[in-house]
Order: structure tokens, then C-alpha cells, then sequence
């Protein structure tokens, strides 16, 4: 992995024309024991070349490319949910990974075997513990911030909880509301790849709060589709939109 993101800047400009000729599977390699830094590059076309941590604790790391036509679809559904309240911001948040989980599997699909949670995952193919889930939400996150689309956040680094309990130890990636300086836990793994993540503050997160009771289950529905998600339709919208979050 090393000098991998200069060497994919230097071919920036092959991204999407070219992304066959981008793609790496590093196979089984070191697991790590905390997430991966974000490793991307967006190319001038809006394809996205990135790396994809699964089978626990990134043993297994895959270079793929969102296409530029992937990415302007991921852009349609965030536009559902136009809102500027904190509700409807974490729900483009939520959104936005949801979609790109969805990608990530589309090109690798043993990501469909990932489960909620760990219990039932041991040696199954494309298995992501919370290692795997921050490392990747992470680097989505980045991706959204630079194509603009995390309006009102700012992106953190991981942040672990009960560190010193190998049994208990867990990591969730971070975004700050720059409105309240308030960082948030976008916590991937309780649910499976391709679903939407759970949101709660960091605080009530490190306390480990379950995100799906009171007082944040509403922040974490999943209903049928997105008009169901989110407060304020997209301007001009006569009727919901037809995109399943099931």
C-alpha cells in the first residue's frame, strides 16, 4: 500500500476512461487494529477510484472505481434530501454511505455476505467488523465532503471506545456539525453492508447508547424510501420518490 495514493494521483487523469487498468485486489494481507487512513482519488470526469477494507480488520483490501455515471446517481438520490435542519442533514449523511456501500458492492459482491454486527460472520467472505465499517465509512465521507455534498459537517478521524477490552473494543467513523461544534458517530456496523447507518452523538455513543431506541430512533428509520426519510422534499417534488432504503 505504500506510495498507492501518489501513484494514483499521478494517473488521475485515467480515472474512468481507464479504471480497469486502476484496479488492485491485495488479497489477504495484515490485518490492522485500528481503521485505515482514507485512501482516494477523484478523478476530473467525477469517477471515483478508492480502496475497500473487508474480511475483518482490513485482511482483505480492493482498489475499485465508482464511475462518473455511478457517482451523478449517488448525486440524485442525495438530492431527495435537500433539508438544512439536523435531521435532514444526518439523513443525507446517512444517504450518502448507503449509496456507496451499495456501489462498493455492486463491484465486489461477496460485500453482500456482510451481516449486522460480528456473531454469525466468522469466515464468511466479504465479512466487515468495525475496523473495516470506520475505515470505509471514513473514506466515503471524504469523498462526499469533496464533491460537496456534506454540507454543514466536517470530517473527523475514527474514534474508539472501551479500548483496552479486546472483547469490547469498537471504532465508528466522525463527522463534526461546524453549526454546534458537536461531533456525531456514523456507525456502519450494527447493520449490514448496503443499509443505512446509524447516527447519535459521539458522547451518547461512547456511552454506549443503542442508536435504534429513544431518543434516536427516528434518526435512524428506515423506512420504505426517501421522501419517508427526510423532512423537506426536493424542490418541485409532486409526488415521493421511488427509491427503496430496504
Amino acid at each position: 500500500m505504500i506510495g498507492f495514493l501518489a501513484i494514483l494521483v499521478s494517473h488521475t487523469s485515467f480515472v474512468g476512461s481507464a479504471a480497469s487498468s486502476l484496479f488492485f485486489d491485495h488479497a489477504q494481507g495484515s490485518s490492522v487494529s485500528r481503521p485505515l487512513p482514507p485512501e482516494y482519488v477523484i478523478g476530473p470526469d467525477g469517477a471515483v477510484v478508492l480502496r475497500i477494507c473487508f474480511n475483518w480488520s482490513c485482511a482483505r483490501r480492493q482498489t475499485m472505481t465508482f464511475t462518473s455515471d455511478d457517482m451523478a446517481l449517488l448525486k440524485r438520490h442525495l438530492a431527495a434530501c435537500p433539508g438544512t435542519s439536523l435531521h435532514d442533514r444526518l439523513q443525507h449523511v446517512r444517504i450518502g454511505i448507503w449509496q456507496m456501500e451499495l456501489l462498493a458492492q455492486k463491484y465486489q459482491p461477496l460485500l453482500a455476505n456482510d451481516l449486522a454486527i460480528n456473531i454469525f460472520e466468522a469466515e464468511v467472505e466479504g465479512r466487515m467488523d468495525c475496523i473495516d465499517n470506520a475505515s470505509n465509512t471514513t473514506n466515503y465521507l471524504h469523498v462526499l465532503r469533496d464533491i460537496g455534498e456534506l454540507a454543514g459537517w466536517s470530517v473527523s478521524s475514527p474514534k474508539v471506545r472501551i479500548p483496552f477490552d479486546i472483547t469490547a473494543v469498537h471504532w465508528t467513523a466522525v463527522i463534526i456539525d461546524t453549526e454546534s461544534g458537536l461531533p456525531w458517530s456514523v456507525d456502519s456496523w450494527y447493520r449490514p453492508n448496503g443499509h443505512l447507518p446509524m447516527v447519535m452523538p459521539l458522547a451518547s455513543w461512547i456511552d454506549e447508547k443503542q442508536a435504534w431506541k429513544t431518543p434516536f430512533e427516528r434518526l435512524n428509520a428506515t423506512p420504505h424510501s426517501i421522501d419517508e426519510l427526510c423532512d423537506t422534499p426536493p424542490p418541485g417534488s409532486l409526488r415521493p420518490t421511488e427509491s427503496s432504503l430496504r
